[in-house]
């Protein structure tokens, strides 16, 4: 299941936006985080932005 892990490739960064996890979830990845430029609250794994969400 390799292919499924290639991710969205940006066309001005190298880096894959995304990859799927053993569970198939989505997960973003920094590049992708820092692309978009502003942090979402939510807590995401890959967070470039140091939010931490309260348990």
């Amino acid at each position: 299941m390799s292919d499924k892990n290639n991710g969205q490739q940006s066309e001005s960064n190298d880096s894959p936006d995304y990859y799927f996890n053993e569970q198939g979830f989505m997960v973003f990845t920094a590049a992708y985080h820092l692309k978009r430029g502003y942090c979402c609250k939510n807590g995401c794994k890959h967070c470039p932005y140091g939010f931490k969400k309260k348990v």
